[in-house]
C-alpha cells in the first residue's frame, strides 16, 4: 500500500472542478472531506458514529480521516482563502457578542 503522502488513489474521495479549491470530496455527495472530518472532531464522534450519522461506509470515514490528517497544510490554506473571500465580500465571521443579564423579574438580552 502507498504511503499517505504519496497516495493518489482514494476509494471514496474524488477531486471536483473548482476555481481555487483543491481538497477532495466524498464521491457521489456534495460533501467536502474537511466538512465531515471537522463535524466529527467538533462533535467528538467516533468513526462508527459518523458513518451511521452520515449513512456512509466506515471505510469512507476512515479514508476521510487519513486524507485530512495528511493534508493539513492544504486544508488550512483553503480555510484562509475562504475566509479572505468572505471578508472581501463584507461578511463578518466573528461571532456577535451578546450579554445576558438577569433582573429581579426578567431576563434581558442586550446586543
Amino acid at each position: 500500500m502507498a504511503t499517505t503522502e504519496s497516495k493518489t488513489q482514494w476509494q471514496y474521495l474524488e477531486k471536483r472542478p473548482h476555481a481555487w479549491r483543491e481538497q477532495l470530496y466524498l464521491k457521489g455527495r456534495k460533501l467536502k472531506a474537511f466538512t465531515l472530518w471537522m463535524n466529527m472532531t467538533v462533535n467528538k464522534m467516533t468513526p462508527s458514529e459518523v458513518a451511521e450519522n452520515w449513512d456512509l461506509p466506515l471505510g469512507a470515514v476512515k479514508e476521510v480521516i487519513e486524507y485530512c490528517e495528511s493534508h493539513q497544510g492544504l486544508l488550512k490554506r483553503e480555510a484562509q482563502e475562504e475566509r479572505r473571500r468572505l471578508e472581501e465580500k463584507g461578511i463578518n465571521l466573528e461571532p456577535k457578542i451578546t450579554r445576558l443579564y438577569m433582573t429581579s423579574t426578567q431576563t434581558i438580552l442586550e446586543s
